[in-house]
Protein backbone atom coordinates (compact mmCIF):
# COMPACT_ATOMS: atom_id res chain seq x y z
CA UNK A 1 0.00 0.00 0.00
CA UNK A 2 3.17 2.35 0.66
CA UNK A 3 3.06 2.51 -3.28
CA UNK A 4 -0.01 3.93 -3.58
CA UNK A 5 1.01 7.22 -1.67
CA UNK A 6 3.29 7.65 -4.35
CA UNK A 7 0.81 7.00 -7.84
CA UNK A 8 -0.38 9.62 -9.61
CA UNK A 9 -3.43 11.10 -8.78
CA UNK A 10 -4.60 9.93 -12.02
CA UNK A 11 -4.00 6.93 -11.38
CA UNK A 12 -5.43 6.18 -8.20
CA UNK A 13 -8.57 7.93 -9.35
CA UNK A 14 -9.07 5.47 -12.15
CA UNK A 15 -8.32 2.47 -9.62
CA UNK A 16 -11.18 3.76 -7.26
CA UNK A 17 -13.95 4.52 -10.17
CA UNK A 18 -13.42 1.17 -11.78
CA UNK A 19 -13.37 -0.50 -7.93
CA UNK A 20 -9.97 -2.15 -7.81
CA UNK A 21 -9.14 -0.30 -4.59
CA UNK A 22 -11.35 1.15 -2.36
CA UNK A 23 -11.17 4.84 -1.09
CA UNK A 24 -11.28 3.87 2.42
CA UNK A 25 -7.71 1.72 1.40
CA UNK A 26 -6.38 4.72 -0.25
CA UNK A 27 -7.04 6.63 2.77
CA UNK A 28 -5.70 4.17 5.17
CA UNK A 29 -2.31 4.10 2.92
CA UNK A 30 -2.24 8.00 2.72
CA UNK A 31 -2.99 8.36 6.86
CA UNK A 32 -0.01 5.92 7.34
CA UNK A 33 2.20 7.43 5.64
CA UNK A 34 1.23 10.85 7.52
CA UNK A 35 2.30 9.03 10.42
CA UNK A 36 5.64 7.63 9.26
CA UNK A 37 6.68 11.63 7.74
CA UNK A 38 5.05 14.23 9.33
CA UNK A 39 6.21 14.32 12.61
CA UNK A 40 9.38 15.40 11.21
CA UNK A 41 8.48 17.76 8.40
CA UNK A 42 5.66 18.95 9.59
CA UNK A 43 3.64 19.63 6.92
CA UNK A 44 -0.05 18.79 8.25
CA UNK A 45 -1.00 20.39 11.07
CA UNK A 46 -4.50 19.53 11.51
CA UNK A 47 -5.52 16.01 10.98
CA UNK A 48 -9.17 15.00 10.96
CA UNK A 49 -9.04 11.16 10.77
CA UNK A 50 -12.66 10.42 10.93
CA UNK A 51 -14.07 12.93 8.90
CA UNK A 52 -12.20 11.53 6.46
CA UNK A 53 -13.24 8.14 6.60
CA UNK A 54 -16.95 8.83 6.94
CA UNK A 55 -16.65 10.38 4.05
CA UNK A 56 -14.21 7.74 1.94
CA UNK A 57 -16.92 5.27 2.68
CA UNK A 58 -19.44 7.43 1.08
CA UNK A 59 -17.45 7.39 -1.81
CA UNK A 60 -17.10 3.30 -1.71
CA UNK A 61 -21.02 3.33 -1.16
CA UNK A 62 -22.23 5.88 -3.96
CA UNK A 63 -19.73 4.08 -6.48
CA UNK A 64 -21.08 0.69 -5.61
CA UNK A 65 -24.62 1.79 -6.17
CA UNK A 66 -23.13 3.12 -9.44
CA UNK A 67 -23.13 7.06 -9.20
CA UNK A 68 -20.24 9.52 -10.30
CA UNK A 69 -18.63 11.00 -7.23
CA UNK A 70 -16.94 12.92 -9.61
CA UNK A 71 -13.73 13.21 -11.34
CA UNK A 72 -11.44 13.63 -7.97
CA UNK A 73 -13.93 10.65 -6.77
CA UNK A 74 -11.48 9.33 -3.36
CA UNK A 75 -8.66 10.96 -3.12
CA UNK A 76 -7.38 12.44 -0.23
CA UNK A 77 -6.73 15.77 0.20
CA UNK A 78 -5.63 18.58 3.06
CA UNK A 79 -6.56 21.77 2.24
CA UNK A 80 -4.08 24.92 2.58
CA UNK A 81 -4.63 26.67 6.22
CA UNK A 82 -5.35 30.09 4.51
CA UNK A 83 -8.62 28.44 2.67
CA UNK A 84 -11.87 28.19 5.45
CA UNK A 85 -13.10 24.70 5.64
CA UNK A 86 -16.68 24.22 7.41
CA UNK A 87 -16.37 22.36 11.28
CA UNK A 88 -12.63 22.29 10.54
CA UNK A 89 -9.61 24.35 12.54
CA UNK A 90 -8.35 26.85 9.90
CA UNK A 91 -6.13 29.46 11.62
CA UNK A 92 -4.72 31.47 8.69
CA UNK A 93 -0.81 30.88 10.39
CA UNK A 94 -1.93 32.77 12.93
CA UNK A 95 -2.45 32.70 17.02
CA UNK A 96 -5.60 35.60 16.03
CA UNK A 97 -7.22 32.62 14.79
CA UNK A 98 -5.58 29.60 16.73
CA UNK A 99 -8.98 28.52 17.36
CA UNK A 100 -10.83 29.41 14.50
CA UNK A 101 -13.41 27.42 13.11
CA UNK A 102 -15.04 27.99 9.63
CA UNK A 103 -19.08 27.71 9.60
CA UNK A 104 -18.82 27.88 5.98
CA UNK A 105 -16.43 26.57 3.04
CA UNK A 106 -14.42 28.74 0.74
CA UNK A 107 -15.43 28.18 -2.78
CA UNK A 108 -12.11 25.94 -3.65
CA UNK A 109 -12.86 23.59 -1.37
CA UNK A 110 -16.52 23.63 -2.33
CA UNK A 111 -15.76 22.33 -5.64
CA UNK A 112 -13.23 20.25 -4.48
CA UNK A 113 -15.56 18.17 -2.47
CA UNK A 114 -18.20 18.33 -5.48
CA UNK A 115 -15.85 16.72 -7.18
CA UNK A 116 -15.45 13.93 -4.92
CA UNK A 117 -12.15 14.31 -2.73
CA UNK A 118 -12.12 13.29 1.04
CA UNK A 119 -10.63 15.95 3.21
CA UNK A 120 -8.25 14.72 5.62
CA UNK A 121 -6.68 17.97 7.56
CA UNK A 122 -5.11 21.21 6.70
CA UNK A 123 -1.59 22.30 5.17
CA UNK A 124 1.22 24.57 7.17
CA UNK A 125 1.31 28.33 5.78
CA UNK A 126 3.73 31.14 6.91
CA UNK A 127 1.57 33.58 9.30
CA UNK A 128 -1.02 35.11 7.19
CA UNK A 129 0.53 33.39 4.01
CA UNK A 130 3.03 35.91 4.13
CA UNK A 131 6.34 35.47 2.76
CA UNK A 132 7.85 32.54 1.16
CA UNK A 133 9.09 30.57 4.24
CA UNK A 134 6.67 28.36 6.09
CA UNK A 135 6.69 28.84 9.81
CA UNK A 136 4.41 30.69 11.97
CA UNK A 137 4.02 30.86 15.88
CA UNK A 138 0.81 28.27 15.84
CA UNK A 139 2.51 25.69 14.59
CA UNK A 140 6.28 26.24 14.08
CA UNK A 141 8.26 25.58 10.98
CA UNK A 142 7.57 23.02 7.60
CA UNK A 143 10.65 21.44 6.57
CA UNK A 144 12.34 20.58 3.51
CA UNK A 145 11.64 16.95 2.70
CA UNK A 146 14.81 16.80 0.72
CA UNK A 147 17.03 18.35 3.20
CA UNK A 148 15.27 19.24 6.37
CA UNK A 149 17.95 21.92 7.57
CA UNK A 150 16.20 24.20 4.41
CA UNK A 151 12.66 25.75 4.17
CA UNK A 152 10.19 24.20 2.17
CA UNK A 153 9.19 27.76 0.65
CA UNK A 154 5.54 29.57 0.83
CA UNK A 155 2.90 30.09 1.39
CA UNK A 156 1.75 26.76 0.43
CA UNK A 157 4.59 24.81 2.08
CA UNK A 158 2.95 23.01 3.70
CA UNK A 159 1.09 21.82 1.02
CA UNK A 160 4.23 21.17 -1.12
CA UNK A 161 5.68 19.09 1.49
CA UNK A 162 2.88 16.91 1.94
CA UNK A 163 2.90 16.04 -2.00
CA UNK A 164 6.67 15.27 -1.78
CA UNK A 165 6.58 13.06 0.86
CA UNK A 166 3.42 11.05 -0.34
CA UNK A 167 0.98 12.22 2.52
CA UNK A 168 -1.17 13.49 -0.23
CA UNK A 169 -1.72 13.40 -4.06
CA UNK A 170 -2.99 16.65 -4.95
CA UNK A 171 -3.54 19.78 -2.68
CA UNK A 172 -4.86 23.80 -3.22
CA UNK A 173 -2.96 26.84 -2.73
CA UNK A 174 -3.01 30.05 -3.57
CA UNK A 175 -0.56 32.76 -5.35
CA UNK A 176 -0.08 36.31 -5.14
CA UNK A 177 3.70 36.69 -5.39
CA UNK A 178 4.66 33.09 -5.63
CA UNK A 179 3.14 30.94 -3.19
CA UNK A 180 2.02 28.06 -5.50
CA UNK A 181 5.13 28.08 -8.10
CA UNK A 182 7.66 28.90 -4.80
CA UNK A 183 7.15 25.94 -2.77
CA UNK A 184 6.52 23.95 -5.66
CA UNK A 185 10.11 24.68 -7.13
CA UNK A 186 11.69 23.66 -3.69
CA UNK A 187 9.94 20.60 -3.45
CA UNK A 188 10.15 18.91 -6.62
CA UNK A 189 6.26 18.76 -7.54
CA UNK A 190 4.27 21.26 -9.98
CA UNK A 191 2.36 23.75 -8.79
CA UNK A 192 -0.02 26.16 -10.88
CA UNK A 193 -0.83 29.92 -11.00
CA UNK A 194 -3.71 30.46 -13.14
CA UNK A 195 -4.60 33.32 -14.89
CA UNK A 196 -6.93 35.68 -12.64
CA UNK A 197 -10.43 34.58 -12.60
CA UNK A 198 -9.60 30.55 -13.75
CA UNK A 199 -10.82 29.52 -10.66
CA UNK A 200 -13.15 32.00 -8.61
CA UNK A 201 -12.91 33.20 -5.62
CA UNK A 202 -15.37 33.03 -2.69
CA UNK A 203 -18.29 35.73 -3.62
CA UNK A 204 -17.54 38.76 -2.19
CA UNK A 205 -13.92 38.41 -2.37
CA UNK A 206 -11.65 40.65 -3.78
CA UNK A 207 -10.89 40.88 -7.65
CA UNK A 208 -7.67 42.64 -7.65
CA UNK A 209 -5.91 39.98 -9.92
CA UNK A 210 -2.73 39.53 -8.19
CA UNK A 211 -4.21 36.55 -5.92
CA UNK A 212 -5.02 33.63 -7.44
CA UNK A 213 -6.21 30.28 -6.69
CA UNK A 214 -4.65 26.79 -8.09
CA UNK A 215 -3.31 23.04 -7.71
CA UNK A 216 -0.73 21.28 -6.92
CA UNK A 217 0.72 17.77 -7.64
CA UNK A 218 3.45 15.41 -8.41
CA UNK A 219 2.82 15.45 -12.36
CA UNK A 220 1.57 17.94 -14.70
CA UNK A 221 -1.09 15.52 -16.15
CA UNK A 222 -2.11 15.19 -11.98
CA UNK A 223 -2.35 19.52 -12.46
CA UNK A 224 -4.26 19.45 -15.08
CA UNK A 225 -6.87 17.05 -13.24
CA UNK A 226 -7.41 19.01 -10.46
CA UNK A 227 -8.08 22.39 -12.60
CA UNK A 228 -10.71 20.80 -14.02
CA UNK A 229 -12.74 20.35 -10.86
CA UNK A 230 -11.69 24.11 -9.62
CA UNK A 231 -12.03 26.25 -12.65
CA UNK A 232 -15.08 27.06 -14.36
CA UNK A 233 -17.45 30.21 -14.12
CA UNK A 234 -19.10 31.88 -11.44
CA UNK A 235 -22.09 34.52 -11.42
CA UNK A 236 -21.21 35.98 -8.54
CA UNK A 237 -17.54 36.32 -8.79
CA UNK A 238 -17.14 39.30 -11.49
CA UNK A 239 -13.92 38.48 -13.11
CA UNK A 240 -14.58 34.80 -13.32
CA UNK A 241 -13.71 32.99 -16.93
CA UNK A 242 -16.80 31.59 -19.04
CA UNK A 243 -15.11 28.73 -20.06
CA UNK A 244 -15.87 25.27 -18.34
CA UNK A 245 -12.80 23.37 -16.17
CA UNK A 246 -13.90 20.16 -18.30
CA UNK A 247 -11.32 21.00 -20.82
CA UNK A 248 -8.32 20.79 -19.12
CA UNK A 249 -9.75 17.13 -19.18
CA UNK A 250 -8.13 17.17 -22.62
CA UNK A 251 -5.56 14.26 -23.15
CA UNK A 252 -1.79 17.11 -22.71
CA UNK A 253 -0.22 15.37 -25.74
CA UNK A 254 1.29 18.23 -28.34
CA UNK A 255 3.32 18.59 -31.42
CA UNK A 256 6.00 21.13 -29.86
CA UNK A 257 8.17 21.18 -32.93
CA UNK A 258 8.19 24.97 -34.52
CA UNK A 259 7.01 26.05 -30.59
CA UNK A 260 8.59 29.90 -30.10
CA UNK A 261 10.42 30.63 -26.84
CA UNK A 262 11.77 33.48 -24.68
CA UNK A 263 14.37 31.92 -22.68
CA UNK A 264 14.76 34.57 -19.79
CA UNK A 265 17.24 33.01 -17.64
CA UNK A 266 17.10 36.68 -15.02
CA UNK A 267 14.09 38.10 -15.86
CA UNK A 268 16.08 41.23 -17.32
CA UNK A 269 18.55 41.88 -14.78
CA UNK A 270 17.50 39.87 -11.40
CA UNK A 271 20.39 38.30 -9.21
CA UNK A 272 20.32 34.47 -9.30
CA UNK A 273 22.19 32.01 -7.59
CA UNK A 274 24.83 29.99 -9.58
CA UNK A 275 23.36 26.65 -8.81
CA UNK A 276 19.79 28.02 -9.92
CA UNK A 277 21.56 29.80 -13.13
CA UNK A 278 22.93 26.39 -13.78
CA UNK A 279 20.12 23.97 -13.47
CA UNK A 280 17.64 26.58 -15.46
CA UNK A 281 20.20 26.29 -17.92
CA UNK A 282 20.33 23.12 -18.24
CA UNK A 283 16.67 22.97 -19.67
CA UNK A 284 17.38 24.70 -22.79
CA UNK A 285 18.52 21.24 -23.84
CA UNK A 286 15.80 19.77 -23.63
CA UNK A 287 13.30 22.63 -25.12
CA UNK A 288 15.37 22.32 -28.16
CA UNK A 289 15.67 18.76 -28.73
CA UNK A 290 11.72 19.11 -28.52
CA UNK A 291 11.58 21.01 -31.57
CA UNK A 292 11.41 24.35 -29.92
CA UNK A 293 13.00 27.05 -31.07
CA UNK A 294 14.81 28.75 -27.76
CA UNK A 295 15.74 32.56 -28.11
CA UNK A 296 17.12 34.76 -25.55
CA UNK A 297 14.42 37.21 -24.89
CA UNK A 298 12.26 38.77 -21.78
CA UNK A 299 9.55 41.42 -21.79
CA UNK A 300 9.85 45.13 -20.32
CA UNK A 301 9.07 43.98 -16.65
CA UNK A 302 10.76 47.23 -15.12
CA UNK A 303 7.30 48.48 -13.74
CA UNK A 304 6.24 45.10 -12.51
CA UNK A 305 8.02 46.16 -8.83
CA UNK A 306 6.10 49.23 -8.71
CA UNK A 307 3.07 47.43 -9.16
CA UNK A 308 2.88 44.46 -7.09
CA UNK A 309 4.42 46.21 -4.08
CA UNK A 310 1.95 48.95 -4.52
CA UNK A 311 -1.08 46.99 -5.07
CA UNK A 312 -0.08 44.34 -2.61
CA UNK A 313 0.56 46.73 0.41
CA UNK A 314 -2.90 48.04 -0.81
CA UNK A 315 -4.22 44.67 -0.17
CA UNK A 316 -2.33 44.11 3.21
CA UNK A 317 -3.69 47.34 4.58
CA UNK A 318 -7.36 46.74 3.66
CA UNK A 319 -6.95 43.39 4.90
CA UNK A 320 -5.22 43.96 8.47
CA UNK A 321 -5.76 47.16 9.40
CA UNK A 322 -8.28 46.67 11.93
CA UNK A 323 -6.92 43.20 13.40
CA UNK A 324 -3.37 45.16 14.04
CA UNK A 325 -5.19 47.62 15.77
CA UNK A 326 -6.92 45.11 18.20
CA UNK A 327 -3.58 42.53 18.09
CA UNK A 328 -0.85 44.56 17.28
CA UNK A 329 1.48 42.49 19.69
CA UNK A 330 0.71 38.77 17.61
CA UNK A 331 1.73 40.27 14.14
CA UNK A 332 4.86 39.48 12.81
CA UNK A 333 7.06 42.49 11.84
CA UNK A 334 6.86 41.98 8.55
CA UNK A 335 3.15 41.82 8.27
CA UNK A 336 2.94 45.20 10.57
CA UNK A 337 5.64 46.88 7.95
CA UNK A 338 3.49 45.71 5.08
CA UNK A 339 0.49 47.17 6.32
CA UNK A 340 2.09 50.50 7.10
CA UNK A 341 2.84 50.69 3.63
CA UNK A 342 -0.31 50.44 2.48
CA UNK A 343 -1.85 52.96 4.95
CA UNK A 344 0.92 55.54 3.73
CA UNK A 345 -0.26 55.37 0.40
CA UNK A 346 -2.65 57.67 -1.45
CA UNK A 347 -5.54 56.91 -3.72
CA UNK A 348 -3.13 58.93 -6.64
CA UNK A 349 -0.34 55.81 -5.69
CA UNK A 350 -3.07 53.49 -6.13
CA UNK A 351 -4.27 54.71 -9.11
CA UNK A 352 -0.61 55.31 -10.90
CA UNK A 353 -0.14 51.38 -10.18
CA UNK A 354 -3.16 50.29 -12.12
CA UNK A 355 -1.97 52.18 -14.81
CA UNK A 356 1.56 50.63 -14.97
CA UNK A 357 -0.41 47.59 -14.52
CA UNK A 358 -3.03 48.53 -17.88
CA UNK A 359 0.42 49.13 -19.65
CA UNK A 360 2.44 46.06 -18.42
CA UNK A 361 -0.03 43.90 -19.65
CA UNK A 362 -0.12 45.58 -22.85
CA UNK A 363 3.15 45.24 -23.69
CA UNK A 364 3.78 41.86 -22.79
CA UNK A 365 0.71 40.90 -24.65
CA UNK A 366 2.38 42.12 -27.49
CA UNK A 367 5.87 40.45 -26.61
CA UNK A 368 3.81 37.41 -26.25
CA UNK A 369 2.57 37.87 -30.30
CA UNK A 370 6.37 36.77 -30.95
CA UNK A 371 6.75 34.03 -28.49
CA UNK A 372 4.26 31.33 -27.34
CA UNK A 373 6.28 30.92 -23.93
CA UNK A 374 8.61 32.52 -21.53
CA UNK A 375 10.77 30.43 -19.62
CA UNK A 376 12.86 31.21 -16.43
CA UNK A 377 13.60 30.39 -12.62
CA UNK A 378 10.85 29.88 -10.44
CA UNK A 379 12.99 30.86 -7.48
CA UNK A 380 16.32 33.23 -7.87
CA UNK A 381 17.80 31.08 -4.71
CA UNK A 382 18.03 27.35 -3.97
CA UNK A 383 16.15 26.34 -0.62
CA UNK A 384 17.76 28.54 2.10
CA UNK A 385 18.49 27.39 5.62
CA UNK A 386 15.26 26.96 7.99
CA UNK A 387 15.67 29.11 10.72
CA UNK A 388 16.19 32.15 8.38
CA UNK A 389 12.86 34.37 7.42
CA UNK A 390 13.64 35.26 4.35
CA UNK A 391 16.77 35.94 2.10
CA UNK A 392 18.79 39.31 2.53
CA UNK A 393 21.28 39.16 -0.46
CA UNK A 394 21.80 37.04 -4.03
CA UNK A 395 25.04 36.89 -5.34
CA UNK A 396 26.04 39.76 -3.92
CA UNK A 397 23.11 41.56 -4.15
CA UNK A 398 21.23 43.41 -1.19
CA UNK A 399 17.44 42.68 -0.66
CA UNK A 400 15.41 46.13 -0.10
CA UNK A 401 12.44 44.24 1.47
CA UNK A 402 11.67 40.62 3.20
CA UNK A 403 9.78 40.04 -0.31
CA UNK A 404 12.30 41.16 -3.19
CA UNK A 405 14.14 37.46 -3.16
CA UNK A 406 10.73 36.57 -4.77
CA UNK A 407 11.43 39.11 -7.94
CA UNK A 408 11.20 36.03 -10.42
CA UNK A 409 7.77 35.03 -9.40
CA UNK A 410 6.16 38.21 -8.65
CA UNK A 411 6.96 40.47 -11.46
CA UNK A 412 5.03 37.64 -13.29
CA UNK A 413 2.26 38.07 -11.07
CA UNK A 414 2.40 41.30 -12.03
CA UNK A 415 1.55 40.62 -15.47
CA UNK A 416 -1.66 38.34 -14.88
CA UNK A 417 -0.38 35.70 -17.42
CA UNK A 418 -0.64 31.87 -16.34
CA UNK A 419 2.82 30.27 -14.85
CA UNK A 420 3.60 26.73 -13.76
CA UNK A 421 6.49 25.30 -11.85
CA UNK A 422 7.55 22.15 -12.99
CA UNK A 423 10.60 20.27 -11.96
CA UNK A 424 14.14 21.15 -13.23
CA UNK A 425 16.70 19.33 -11.65
CA UNK A 426 19.08 19.10 -8.62
CA UNK A 427 21.85 21.14 -7.21
CA UNK A 428 25.00 19.83 -6.11
CA UNK A 429 23.67 19.43 -2.73
CA UNK A 430 20.72 17.56 -3.77
CA UNK A 431 18.34 20.65 -3.44
CA UNK A 432 15.40 20.95 -5.89
CA UNK A 433 14.77 23.21 -8.94
CA UNK A 434 12.08 24.13 -10.81
CA UNK A 435 11.57 25.90 -13.97
CA UNK A 436 8.90 28.62 -14.34
CA UNK A 437 7.19 28.53 -17.72
CA UNK A 438 4.66 31.76 -18.56
CA UNK A 439 2.17 30.97 -21.20
CA UNK A 440 -0.10 33.28 -22.51
CA UNK A 441 -3.30 35.37 -21.24
CA UNK A 442 -5.73 32.95 -20.74
CA UNK A 443 -4.22 30.10 -21.98
CA UNK A 444 -3.99 27.47 -19.06
CA UNK A 445 -4.12 24.50 -21.66
CA UNK A 446 -0.89 25.24 -23.31
CA UNK A 447 1.13 25.58 -20.36
CA UNK A 448 -0.01 22.81 -19.39
CA UNK A 449 1.03 21.09 -22.93
CA UNK A 450 4.06 22.56 -22.68
CA UNK A 451 5.07 21.43 -18.70
CA UNK A 452 4.08 17.91 -19.69
CA UNK A 453 6.06 17.57 -22.43
CA UNK A 454 9.15 18.86 -20.37
CA UNK A 455 8.65 16.54 -17.80
CA UNK A 456 8.31 13.74 -19.94
CA UNK A 457 11.87 14.94 -21.31
CA UNK A 458 13.43 15.75 -17.95
CA UNK A 459 13.48 12.28 -15.94
CA UNK A 460 15.05 13.70 -13.09
CA UNK A 461 11.48 14.85 -11.79
CA UNK A 462 11.11 11.72 -10.11
CA UNK A 463 13.35 11.39 -7.96
CA UNK A 464 11.70 10.89 -4.07
CA UNK A 465 12.89 13.01 -0.81
CA UNK A 466 14.51 10.04 1.08
CA UNK A 467 12.83 10.57 3.95
CA UNK A 468 9.47 9.57 2.33
CA UNK A 469 10.54 6.25 2.17
CA UNK A 470 11.04 3.28 -0.10
CA UNK A 471 13.89 3.24 -2.46
CA UNK A 472 12.07 3.81 -6.18
CA UNK A 473 13.19 6.86 -7.83
CA UNK A 474 9.63 6.86 -10.44
CA UNK A 475 6.54 8.35 -9.56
Amino acid sequence: MNDICFASASEIAYRIRRREISAEEVLNAHLAQIERVNGTVNAIVTLVPDLALARARDIDKLLAAGEDPGVLAGLPIAHKDLVATKGIRTTRGSRVFKDHIPDEDAMIVRRLKAAGVVTLGKTNVPEFGAGSQTFNEVFGATRNPYNTDRTCGGSSGGAAVALASGMIPIADGSDMGGSLRNPANFCNVVGFRPSPGRVPDTPGAMTLPLSVQGPMARTVSDVALMLSAIAGPDSRFPTSINEPGSQFLLPLDTETRGLKIAYAPDFGGLPVDKAVRDVIASSVSHFEAMGCIVEPACPDLSAADEIFKTLRAWVFANGFRDLIEQHRSLFKDTIIWNVEQGLNLSGADVHRAEQLRSTLFQSVGTFMQDYDFIIGPVSQVPPFDITVPYVTEIDGEKMQTYIDWMKSCYLISATSLPAISVPCGFTPDGLPVGLQIVGRYRDELSVLQLANAFESANPTYRRRPDIAGGSSNER
